[in-house]
């Protein structure tokens, strides 16, 4: 039987720990420790050509898309959200808004709904006068793939396959 040795983590993997590590909240007692100092590096004194390791990027949830299966959520939430059973506690009609204005309605919308701590809120895009629909309805993954959103989001689907104008929302949980 051939023992295996335990493979440490490169510098990149660690790099993008302590970024996701971050961001999270410890709970009482469990604070991270130290950063430990890496070890100094050797002199070199014939030049090495190497390419710089690529830069450490800070964690980012998924994209979502409005009915795909988002990751991190149960089969039997997602079927319930995707077939209207969650029922929406706050909706938002952005019928006869301008993207602009629109735009800045859906980000103070979510924002407001997530610090009240509500799980599930509706968006009324419209279906659009096109075969590709509306620009609302266009823009909205968009939109709901900034960065601050994204990060407040846990996937998106429309509640009846007869009706996409409307998208239902399910909110991560404050923590």
């Amino acid at each position: 039987m051939i023992r295996r040795r335990p493979r440490g983590l490169s510098e990149a993997d660690r790099a993008l720990w302590r970024a996701y590590a971050a961001e999270v909240v410890p709970l009482p007692g469990r604070e991270l420790p130290p950063e430990v100092a890496p070890p100094p590096l050797p002199v070199v004194t014939a030049p090495i050509l190497v390419a710089p390791p690529p830069p450490a990027r800070a964690w980012a949830p998924p994209d979502i898309a409005v009915n795909a299966p988002p990751s991190g959520l149960d089969d039997r939430r997602w079927r319930d959200l995707r077939r209207g059973r969650i029922r929406p506690e706050r909706t938002l009609d952005l019928h006869g808004r301008r993207a602009q204005d629109a735009h800045t309605a859906v980000r103070g919308f979510l924002a407001d709904a997530y610090a009240d701590g509500l799980r599930c809120v509706a968006v009324i895009t419209g279906r659009g006068s096109s075969e590709e629909g509306g620009v609302l309805r266009r823009e909205l993954p968009h939109w709901l793939n900034a960065p601050d959103l994204r990060r407040i989001l846990l996937g998106a689907a429309h509640p009846h396959s007869a009706n996409t104008g409307a998208v239902h929302l399910l909110l991560r949980r404050r923590r």
